[in-house]
């Protein structure tokens, strides 16, 4: 659905992109992840046709972004980092606006606009105006307007920024449920909490360059060579510890107060040996559970170099 071959945009001798090379599927929520100045958004105003390339090219759902922009643009719904509303325009009006903008015919669009109202839950805000409305509103709204035209993709540049923690939340339930819908997602942000239980693939960036890409899931077994695994004892935890030091699958541990985290190398069948184990030794095993890593450890492994 997304394409990117060798794209680079130079300022003079500042390289803000270098040969970046991205492929994002149909129906994949695709995080793009990093730093404030990374390339993030130079990288989305290109595709949004916002910006010529340097060099290189892109396609999005098979239209050449350089070539035909205007069809690229009848196929995104973009909303950028940035954007501002029209003052003295109702809701309802600034939906239109862009309904007509985006030509969808005058005898639909009332109707589609009340489908997006009901769907951003701004229905209730339809009479009010857009100058009046409260940050996460407009974050809502900005989104609306992305949808009038029921694009197949959109590419949503840090669509949670600025919001407090509830409007945050309503955000991520509203790309879930556009998900749902078949969409293609494109979204930039530098706060990983926002893209870990949404994308289905990611990719990271730093200083204009694409150093890590693809499923969650892959990326995520990359970086860790190892099982992890955390345990918590009831009372005095050395018992349960001089156990769990006498495997010789364990790689290494971190010693807390109450248990231990362990890099383990061991299948299935060992991790349940172990627990077996544990319980038999009656060492007050409280708890055990594989540790997930996170989008922070696989980022600052792959910034730090320590993934390729």
């Amino acid at each position: 659905m997304i394409e990117i071959r060798n794209f680079g945009k130079h300022y003079g001798d500042f390289v803000a992109v270098e040969n970046l090379n991205l492929k994002i599927g149909a129906g994949e929520v695709f995080g793009f992840i990093g730093p404030n100045g990374a390339g993030k958004s130079t990288t989305i105003r290109f595709l949004a046709t916002l910006l010529r390339p340097t060099h290189g090219e892109a396609t999005i759902a098979g239209h050449n972004v350089t070539d035909d922009p205007i069809a690229v643009r009848r196929s995104i719904g973009y909303m950028p980092d940035m954007f501002g509303v029209y003052d003295g325009m109702k809701v309802w009006e600034f939906l239109d606006f862009f309904a007509v903008a985006y030509e969808v015919p005058r005898n639909q669009r009332k109707a589609i606009i009340g489908d997006v109202l009901e769907l951003l839950d701004l229905t209730h805000k339809r009479d009010d105006y857009v100058n009046g409305l409260s940050r996460g509103m407009k974050q809502r709204l900005c989104l609306a307007k992305t949808l009038v035209h029921d694009p197949p993709v959109l590419i949503l540049d840090e669509p949670a920024s600025g919001l407090d923690p509830r409007a945050r939340l309503e955000v991520k339930a509203l790309l879930k449920e556009l998900r749902k819908m078949g969409k293609t997602i494109l979204i930039s942000s530098h706060i990983l909490t926002e893209l870990a239980d949404i994308c289905t693939s990611i990719g990271i960036i730093e200083r204009g360059k694409l150093l890590l890409h693809g499923p969650i899931e892959s990326v995520y077994r990359k970086i860790q060579q190892h099982r992890r695994l955390e345990l918590r004892f009831a009372g005095d935890p050395a018992p349960g510890v001089s156990l769990v030091r006498s495997d010789p699958h364990v790689q290494s541990m971190q010693e807390g107060p109450r248990g231990v985290t362990i890099e383990y190398s061991g299948g299935e069948n060992e991790v349940a040996r172990l627990l077996h184990q544990l319980v038999a030794g009656k060492v007050g095993l409280l708890s055990f559970a594989d540790k997930e890593p996170t989008l922070e450890d696989v980022f600052m492994m792959v910034t730090k170099g320590l993934v390729t």
